[in-house]
């Protein structure tokens, strides 16, 4: 079975936080992995408009259950103000997805309740509300606490990629995925037992 990845794409996302990882899946994919990547919004297909105005069209409507990693990427605030967005998110982790926060990702996340008494990490000036909100923030570029992943600022997508490449697919993948791009993973990977 291959690795089935959503990002969940929405009016104002980060296009760094969506590329980023886009790129890292499509590379992986190239070199041989067994990966199937789709960007989806939370209720039709469509076209969005990405933070710094690129349009982006979206070629699925988002099914919470449907996928084994979900990655929701910054911008934004909202899918924190989407009741059922978020309760979407709760269904995708209790049916065994697998759900990732890039940048102020990980806030739709906290605002969902996912990262509440759990090891998680954000961008550093999203760090204090995250902690204010329950999560148990570690000084980490990516925080691995099984079904939830989490990472730090922009740039971050990519190091969740390949670390997630590197976890369910194997380093060999994540290895040929970093040359290619001409990029080594960055900082700190925590990963609870």
């Amino acid at each position: 079975m291959p690795l089935r990845v959503q990002i969940l794409m929405y009016d104002g996302v980060e296009e760094q936080d969506v590329i980023g990882p886009r790129d890292v899946l499509g590379h992986a994919e190239a070199a041989g992995g067994e990966i199937r990547t789709t960007l989806v919004r939370p209720s039709a297909p469509g076209e969005v408009t990405c933070f710094f105005g690129t349009k982006v069209t979206v070629p699925a409507a988002w099914e919470p259950t449907d996928t084994d990693l979900l990655i929701v990427p910054g911008g934004s605030d909202r899918l924190i103000n989407d009741p059922d967005v978020l309760r979407d998110l709760v269904r995708a982790q209790r049916a065994g997805v697998i759900v990732a926060g890039v940048c102020t990702g990980v806030m739709v996340l906290s605002a969902a309740g996912l990262t509440k008494g759990r090891p998680c990490t954000t961008h550093h000036l999203a760090k204090a509300a995250l902690a204010a909100q329950g999560g148990k923030v570690i000084d980490a570029r990516v925080v691995d606490d099984g079904n939830l992943v989490t990472t730090g600022g922009v740039t971050s997508g990519i190091d969740l990629s390949l670390w997630m490449i590197t976890r369910e697919c194997g380093a060999s993948i994540a290895a040929s995925v970093e040359s290619v791009m001409e990029y080594e993973q960055r900082g700190v990977v925590w990963r609870s037992a």
